[in-house]
């Protein structure tokens, strides 16, 4: 725990380039007509829209599609069993992101849905596949919308709640600030409802024991009223952030207009990690990945490579190793000295074929069109030892 400004703190939602807003059920839905909450989502928009006109680019991960779905199709109130789940999330989706795209549109606001699976973000080449997909749809300006996959999803194949998935997202698209809406402003010692001393945590950096030990426990009844999260679960998804360089702020949105109330210094809690999502991503680069093989590259390439430049096709001259897209590689100069490493945008097979041409030459020696550097500068790590 520490302290720092409410301007500190506002700052990490005006300056993030990549924000992402995760919507529990009890917001998205009237409680009481098990329907959308039209106005409150309306609010929502224009809070949307005046992020995307700083230049500032928008992600939703979405709760509501089961609540909306046993509305639909005249489920019962109470638990269900996984194949109703299922079926009221199938139908519930459509009636969502019909929700989302009408509220969206008075602002000229293109929504995009998207359903994950726990396997999108362990998978390697389907991570790759949806990191991919998100940064396509934000580079032309769309607002994904994101849930679980709860069509197909069963207990031992999910993320299990929507705060874990929002922060895997935020982690798979290096986001800058993750804001977590919820019936309640944040963190407390302890819970507010049950204990009149219970103080309100402004600022965390570090998930302390002591931190866990405020999260206490959700009510089975209340987790399966609507949604499944509870503070633990949010606690779970600011650990992955602060892993990931991205701030996370839990707030209060039953309010209208929640995010311009949290940057005009609504009581919220913010979880600040000590490095960038550029940076952690490439110390998880340089110190967690086991390289599967070796591209050597000429001089000229070696140079490019360390004043921070992508790795190109043209600038290798041999490849050994077996691996796929998105796996780590070391790259050597002549000498066979290692000077970065760094993810791979292509396999060792493809490799072997593009090495030496220039990247406007792919798509006639490969018969599609791939990505233009063999590794992105993002991608790319220098050793300690090697001087700028």
């Amino acid at each position: 725990m520490s302290t720092n400004s409410l301007a500190d703190r506002g700052q990490s939602l005006t300056q993030a380039r990549r924000i992402i807003i995760k919507i529990g059920s009890a917001l998205i839905t009237d409680t009481v007509q098990g329907s959308v909450n039209t106005g409150w989502l309306t609010s929502l928009a224009t809070d949307v829209a005046t992020l995307k006109a700083r230049g500032q680019q928008v992600m939703i991960v979405s709760s509501g599609a089961i609540a909306l779905g046993r509305r639909a199709l005249g489920l019962p109130a109470g638990e269900l069993k996984l194949e109703e789940n299922q079926a009221a999330a199938s139908a519930g989706q459509i009636h969502l992101a019909h929700a989302y795209e009408e509220a969206l549109r008075p602002h000229a606001i293109t929504i995009a849905q998207i359903l994950l699976a726990l396997a999108d973000s362990e998978e390697r080449r389907r991570y790759l596949n949806a990191r991919s997909t998100l940064n396509t749809l934000l580079r032309l300006g769309a607002v994904p919308i994101i849930n679980e996959n709860d069509t197909v999803a069963t207990a031992e194949i999910r993320y299990g709640d929507n705060d874990r998935l929002a922060a895997r997202v935020a982690q798979m698209t290096s986001a800058d600030c993750l804001i977590l809406l919820s019936d309640i402003d944040g963190l407390y010692t302890s819970d507010p409802q049950s204990d009149a001393r219970a103080t309100h945590i402004d600022y965390v950096e570090e998930i302390t024991p002591e931190i866990e030990a405020m999260a206490g426990t959700v009510s089975p009844r209340d987790a399966m009223r609507l949604g499944s999260g509870g503070m633990t679960t949010k606690l779970i998804a600011a650990r992955i952030c602060l892993q990931a360089g991205c701030h996370m702020v839990i707030a209060n949105g039953n309010r209208q207009a929640p995010i311009h109330a949290i940057e005009m210094g609504a009581p919220c809690t913010w979880f600040t990690p000590f490095s960038t999502p550029v940076t952690a991503r490439k110390q998880w680069i340089a110190g967690a990945l086991d390289p599967k093989g070796t591209l050597t590259v000429d001089d000229g390439a070696a140079e490019a490579l360390r004043q921070g430049k992508s790795l190109l096709p043209a600038g290798i001259t041999a490849v050994t190793g077996t691996f796929e897209r998105g796996d780590a590689v070391l790259v050597q100069d002549q000498s066979g000295d290692e000077i970065s490493r760094g993810l791979s945008a292509y396999s060792h097979g493809d490799a072997l074929k593009i090495m030496g041409h220039k990247s406007s030459e792919i798509p006639e020696l490969l018969g599609y069109r791939g990505r233009t550097a063999m590794i992105h500068a993002d991608d790319l790590v220098l050793p300690r030892k090697v001087p700028l």
